[in-house]
């Protein structure tokens, strides 16, 4: 197989990953709080940590790797408009990412008092809340990125 096709394909498999956890983990987490079910959201808690690592984390790791040599073999200049906009979205998703995998360990220890109390608290409501906001930016980001990828509509050299 052709290296240029192999990685691109890498590169797309680990988009659908980070794309697929993303949405994936939002639905499950949303679904479990709407439950108002203690047990419930706490396993839930768990399973969104351990998936981020699994699954986002090493996705992530190789988007970027794949990226940089997608774009080195395709001589695109690393000064483009385009480049710098990946770089922008990518930058604005690690911001909303990053406090967000705090948040999640958050919610956890607070899901587990919840399930010893039976009772949600509000500070996990309000957590909740932030969790979900930063994750809205944070995927229309990777839409916008994946609609760059598409149509580049800036020039790439």
């Amino acid at each position: 197989m052709d290296y240029y096709l192999a990685l691109k394909l890498i590169h797309i498999l680990a988009a659908v990953i980070v794309t697929g956890t993303g949405i994936g983990i939002a639905f499950f987490m949303f679904m479990a709080n709407r439950s108002n079910n203690p047990q419930a959201i706490y396993v839930t808690a768990q399973h969104v940590i351990l998936a981020d690592w699994l699954f986002t984390t090493p996705a992530v790791v190789t988007q970027i790797t794949t990226g940089i040599l997608l774009m080195k073999l395709q001589n695109y200049s690393f000064d483009s408009l385009w480049f710098y906009w990946v770089v922008g979205l990518i930058s604005v998703i690690g911001f909303c990412w990053l406090p967000v995998l705090r948040i999640q360990y958050q919610l956890r220890a607070l899901a587990k008092r919840s399930v010893e109390t039976n009772c949600i608290s509000a500070q996990f409501n309000a957590l909740m809340r932030t969790w979900t906001l930063l994750g809205i930016p944070a995927f229309c980001a990777i839409l916008v990125i994946f609609w760059l990828m598409v149509f580049k509509p800036f020039p790439v050299t």
